[in-house]
């Protein structure tokens, strides 16, 4: 794949669209499938080793409880903007419920995750992978 969505965006007929008109769920809906993709990318180069070591590594990183601790971490780096869209996902009433999380761990990945979603529809990897990395111990402002 090319360094942006734009030849994705070309053979699909997708339009742009303002950023701020999509609902933080919806951000954090896809947020949720590229923070998961950029983890197991991570797991799989870092090695070959079995699928189910590679799902417990996965699981472990992108549960709710360790974004809700990835982003307090990242709190105080995130700029205005970030804010904002973490704010709104953080915020957002979801008619789903947290199946092993706490509700306010819940509620802060999916925080986490709209920014994610935010980030990649902005085509912010570099920052977005900044983020990720930072999160996860593996960077340092």
């Amino acid at each position: 794949m090319d360094t942006s969505l734009e030849e994705f965006k070309n053979l699909f007929h997708l339009e742009d669209r303002d950023l701020r008109t999509y609902s933080p769920l919806t951000l954090a809906y896809i947020g949720d499938g590229i923070y998961e993709l950029i983890i197991r990318t991570i797991l799989v180069k870092q090695g070959n080793c079995p699928v189910n070591q590679l799902h417990k590594k996965a699981s472990s990183l992108v549960k709710a409880a360790a974004q809700s601790a990835m982003i307090k971490k990242l709190e105080p780096v995130l700029t205005q903007e970030e804010q904002g869209v973490y704010r709104r996902g953080r915020n957002a009433h979801s008619s789903t419920m947290a199946k092993n999380a706490s509700m306010s761990d819940y509620r802060r990945a999916t925080g986490f995750e709209a920014l994610m979603g935010y980030l990649y529809l902005k085509e912010d990897y570099t920052r977005m992978v900044k983020l990720v990395r930072m999160g996860i111990g593996e960077d340092t402002l």
